[in-house]
């Protein structure tokens, strides 16, 4: 079964600023100068709210990116095995009493408000937590009249739209 069944997705955790720049850094990079078509998020119907454990899905066109956050310091990044458009509903869980799940654009109007501007930076953002924090990395999108982070909210994803604090070390991936 798939994650949350979502057809083609299938998480890679990684763990560490150092393995996911590695990983993922040249083709983060590749984004810079794409514009933002939208950011999908997984609605979880019968509680009419976001599905902070689905990933955030980063939307460049001929470019998506699955973001996952799990556990204290687990990221999953993947790149275009999510169609949020060839389904857009699906129903997880117990098939006796389904829960019906979504995907949609519309939930935070500061996401919206940055469909269409072009990306000037991803950051990766390396906690600067002692202890068990202390291998979280987020991801900070960088636009002309804005941004966003996807961060990790305690086994979830989390979102924030101002500029990372002190307890983030930047990395420009922009060059």
């Amino acid at each position: 079964m798939a994650f949350f069944d979502i057809e083609g997705y299938e998480p890679v955790w990684l763990s560490g600023f150092e393995t996911i720049r590695r990983a993922h850094g040249d083709r983060l990079r590749a984004l810079v100068g794409k514009r933002l078509q939208c950011v999908h998020l997984t609605w979880f119907v019968e509680y009419g709210e976001w599905l902070q454990d689905a990933p955030v899905v980063v939307d460049f066109g001929d470019e998506r990116l699955e973001i996952t956050h799990w556990k204290f310091d687990e990221l999953s990044l993947t790149w275009n095995t999510i169609d949020p458009y060839g389904t857009s509903e699906w129903d997880w869980g117990d098939p006796a009493g389904p829960s019906p799940l979504r995907w949609r654009q519309d939930i935070h109007p500061e996401l919206s408000a940055l469909e269409g501007q072009v990306l000037q930076d991803v950051e990766l953002l390396e906690s600067l937590h002692k202890g068990v924090a202390g291998m979280m990395v987020a991801l900070g999108f960088v636009f002309p009249n804005g941004r966003f982070t996807v961060f990790n909210a305690m086994d979830e994803n989390g979102l924030e739209y101002t500029e990372p604090g002190a307890d983030y070390r930047k990395h420009s991936l922009a060059g």
